[in-house]
């Protein structure tokens, strides 16, 4: 199981030399395995570089996977080539959102925001919610939980060969917003994760002025991926002001404040981690 990071910033996209080592495209990430269709990861703007890559690799079946419905998470949708090719599509997750799952990309492509109708594009698209209970892509067993956000949401633990990920952006810590879980069930959840990527979009002096937007700070992430006992944790959903230096910094003091008991690093844009 291979996991690439095409966005890693939160809100909305950035650009500039101060964004260059982390990257300023929004949340997407692929989860790949060898002889099946490739996972996708939410359509932020990071979805437009893995577009060109699906197209000239001549991929013709991808699965999606969608965590929420706001912007940062969906944008990058009419903008993803393969949509306007020949290829089947399987979308699913989002069985929490207000809007089916259906509607949260349609609605990326309606006038007068878009000129191409999601209803003209030229890919064949299937639709389905997440058991709760998990289910099979490929050789990789998904399962969802309900993360603590603004219109709820779904974060994703994937299984291979042993192996554990779990992706737990735009998950707050903090505030317990509707629908989510207590904090020891994302304990349980996250247990033994070889890799647990999660929102560390605050610091502490700006989480006081920003509780309840939705997001933790980087000191809760790593709470959680001590007290779950995993073995890596990706800091994830950059805030879209922080510059390099400034990430630099808080993946620095994340690192000794965990101990060594587990290993710390900044997400990055084009980083892959296999597993």
């Amino acid at each position: 199981m291979k996991i690439t990071f095409w966005g890693v910033r939160g809100s909305i996209p950035v650009c500039g030399k101060e964004f260059i080592k982390y990257g300023g495209s929004t949340t997407c990430v692929e989860v790949s395995q060898e002889n099946f269709s490739p996972i996708v990861i939410d359509s932020g703007t990071g979805i437009r570089d893995i577009g060109k890559k699906y197209v000239k690799e001549r991929v013709k079946k991808i699965n999606m996977l969608f965590t929420h419905q706001h912007w940062d998470h969906v944008l990058g949708f009419p903008f993803f080539l393969p949509v306007y090719e020949n290829v089947e599509i399987n979308v699913m997750g989002c069985s929490y959102s207000t809007d089916d799952v259906r509607e949260i990309i349609a609605k990326t492509m309606q006038p007068p925001g878009f000129p191409v109708k999601f209803e003209e594009i030229e890919a064949k698209f299937t639709f389905s919610s997440v058991c709760m209970d998990g289910c099979d892509i490929g050789n990789i067993k998904v399962y969802p939980i309900e993360i603590s956000h603004p219109n709820g949401g779904l974060g994703y633990r994937f299984e291979h060969k042993g192996k554990k990920f779990v992706f737990l952006t735009d998950n707050e810590l903090g505030y317990s917003h509707y629908g989510s879980r207590k904090y020891e069930e994302y304990v349980d959840f996250c247990y033994g994760a070889d890799l647990l990527v999660h929102d560390a979009d605050y610091t502490e002096k700006e989480y006081v002025l920003r509780k309840t937007w939705g997001h933790s700070t980087w000191q809760m992430a790593l709470k959680l991926a001590i007290d779950s006992k995993a073995k890596q944790l990706g800091l994830f959903h950059h805030n879209q002001d922080r510059t390099d230096k400034e990430i630099d910094k808080i993946e620095s003091e994340c690192r000794k404040a965990a101990k060594g008991k587990v290993k710390v690093f900044a997400c990055a844009q084009r980083q892959t981690i296999d597993l």
